[in-house]
């Protein structure tokens, strides 16, 4: 762990001429960004290889991933010691957060082909995207339609019986294009519970995009994307005692989303155009997720999320600085039913909410001197009290690349529907109506430097959260949901890393050391650490090309963690573990690549949820097939 870090402070998060979207309501470069942030762009994520987005969401600064299983099982993402559902994730501008599962994002659904980008922005990030940002915002893309006509199709088979297939075809240029994504992967998976003598818990994934834009004027666009998801996974449940047991549970999670914007005056998507411009957008989303024991269905539930609106942007220069006023306004309708296909349909329901929203921010580049960046965000409820949320964000140039950085944000997250209604009748679960959304409040301050072949940046933070939706047991083994008292503290310094020490080769670092913990209760002598949030984590990745040959690497390291045994509710630790991959590919010719990869290289014995194992060394080897420039 020691080397980690020690790389990760002195190899150098992003390089200057990075363009984040997420960061503010308009693209922003990376070294003018009014928050901390993290980029995987394409030649990293085809150099690594890795089947899922969670394998490179690892190696994020801040970042804590837990599965429960083998792949394809349930993972959960937690920013800068945030929960799982305080994660928003966005999949080429559309909300993935998936009603039907409490507005938690399916991280185990993404699959890691197929994508030409990942970011992630951390700290609260309501005050412009809304509920469910409080520990940060994610955001997943395929490649934009640009450059000529290409077509891209890899295969892969290795340990787990693990299969994957995927192909992307691009052709578009200054007038707009066409992306079509599709990838397909399976595999046997690992005994979970069974410590061998049970049955194996596999996946089956299909995953399909499509991107359209056309451009018919400068600043003017139309763009369409669509984007299916079929995630099938078995699992082990509980037995009639609640106890963790080697079931023939499965689940099969499906969602269809698309999105579709119009834009005309000045190009928004670069960060020097000045004028005004106007953007009108639309999106829907639905998804179904059916639970069953080996083939008799045992509930179901199903989300649909409509949204529409429009945003107006205005730059300009006065007196020498930069000034861009955006302002937002969406509707937002979502609609939940969940299923019981057990007991009769005693726990059957159909809901309906909607929230209306206001989105202003101001941002100012004063003559290189200072830049500041102001949101402020208001969301009118139609079941819960109206939300404000700010966020406010400074960046002072000290000397030359060095500049020092500070801001404050605001997070909220409304109840879920199940956490407000319940769910099936045989699930235990019983709804509050009276819940209150949680709210974050957070402050970060550090150091940046975007040099030319190297950037870093160091960042304190502290987070509130308050009014955390917590479990409550109620009798006959049931529980509901309550507004927990007292104030969740998360804190931490944050060191990332980008350093390009030769043309062809780059190599990224990070550690974090987190401080999580709940409210104390009573009889407690201190206040106990968060779950599944490890107080020490680093990482360290890098790419090589030369020629025809491609190398890929990571590390992530993983420290002790509490979490809760609920067979018989005390806690436990977690040991500490490291993660190894390595990927190595040879260009044949311009169009034929072949490939080999090892995940968990140094075979860690590891587990990421107590009582769920998880898969030791695997080999893997494929082949990749291109044509088109």
């Amino acid at each position: 762990m020691t080397i980690l870090i020690c790389l990760a402070a002195a190899a150098a998060s992003l390089p200057s001429r990075e363009i984040l979207v997420t960061a503010s309501l308009a693209p922003v470069a990376a070294a003018k960004a009014p928050a901390s942030a993290t980029v995987f762009d394409a030649d990293s994520i085809e150099a690594l290889g890795v089947p899922f987005a969670t394998d490179l969401l690892r190696l994020a600064p801040g970042v804590a991933v837990s599965t429960s299983g083998g792949p394809g099982a349930q993972a959960q993402v937690r920013i800068r010691g945030a929960e799982a559902n305080h994660t928003l994730l966005f999949v080429d501008g559309i909300d993935f957060d998936d009603v039907a599962a409490d507005d938690q994002a399916r991280f185990e659904t993404f699959s890691a082909d197929g994508l030409g980008r990942i970011e992630v922005v951390r700290g609260p990030q309501s005050a412009l995207w809304g509920s469910e940002a409080l520990g940060g915002v994610i955001t997943l893309a395929t490649p934009d339609p640009v450059g000529p006509i290409r077509l891209t199709g890899s295969a892969e088979y290795g340990g787990l019986d693990l299969g994957r297939a995927s192909g992307t075809f691009v052709s578009g240029g200054a007038g707009g294009g066409l992306t079509a994504t599709a990838a397909y992967s399976r595999a046997d998976g690992i005994d979970t519970l069974g410590g061998g003598r049970g049955d194996r818990d596999g996946f089956e994934n299909f995953t399909a995009s499509l991107k359209g834009i056309v451009r018919p004027q400068p600043g003017g666009e139309i763009g369409v994307v669509g984007r299916y998801i079929r995630h099938d996974n078995d699992y082990d449940g509980t037995d009639a005692n609640f106890q963790r047991a080697d079931t023939a549970d499965a689940s099969r999670a499906e969602t269809w989303a698309m999105r579709g914007w119009a834009r005309i005056g000045s190009d928004t998507t670069d960060p020097a155009a000045d004028g005004l411009s106007l953007t009108l957008e639309g999106q829907h989303l639905s998804s179904v997720n059916r639970n069953r024991t080996a083939d008799v269905p045992v509930n179901d539930s199903a989300g649909r999320r409509t949204r529409i609106g429009a945003i107006a942007a205005y730059r300009t220069e006065i007196a020498g600085t930069m000034q861009r006023l955006d302002g937002r306004i969406e509707r937002e309708d979502e609609n939940f039913r969940s299923r019981d296909r057990q007991f009769g349909g005693g726990g059957d329901q159909q809901l309906t909410r909607g929230r209306t929203a206001f989105v202003a921010e101001w941002r100012g580049d004063w003559a290189g001197r200072l830049v500041t960046d102001l949101a402020v965000r208001h969301d009118d409820f139609n079941r819960f009290r109206d939300a404000t949320t700010v966020r406010a964000h400074a960046i002072v140039p000290l000397h030359g690349p060095l500049a020092a950085i500070g801001g404050y944000g605001e997070g909220i997250a409304q109840p879920g529907f199940a956490e407000l209604f319940g769910f099936a009748a045989n699930s235990g679960f019983v709804g509050n109506p009276r819940l209150l959304p949680e709210r974050s409040r957070g402050y970060e301050a550090g150091l940046r430097y975007a040099g030319a072949t190297a950037s870093a940046e160091v960042t304190a933070f502290s987070n509130r959260l308050r009014d955390e939706i917590v479990y409550s047991g109620l009798a006959n083994f049931q529980y509901t949901y309550v507004n927990a008292p007292g104030t969740s503290r998360r804190r931490g310094i944050e060191v990332s890393s980008d350093w390009r020490p030769l043309p062809r080769l780059r190599l990224n670092g990070s550690y974090t050391l987190l401080d999580a913990r709940e409210p104390r209760l009573d009889g407690e002598s201190r206040t106990p650490q968060e779950v599944r949030r490890p107080r020490h984590s680093a990482s360290l990745s890098g790419d090589y090309r030369a020629g025809y040959l491609t190398l890929g690497g990571s590390l992530a390291y993983v420290g002790r963690r509490r979490d809760i045994d609920f067979d018989v509710f005390t806690p436990v630790r977690l040991d500490d573990y490291l993660l190894a991959g390595a990927r190595i590919s040879y260009a044949v010719n311009r169009n034929i690549e072949l490939f080999a990869r090892v995940q968990n290289a140094f075979d860690s014995n590891y587990q990421d949820v107590v009582g769920y194992a998880t898969p030791g060394r695997t080999v893997h080897a494929g082949l990749r097939l291109r044509t088109g420039s």
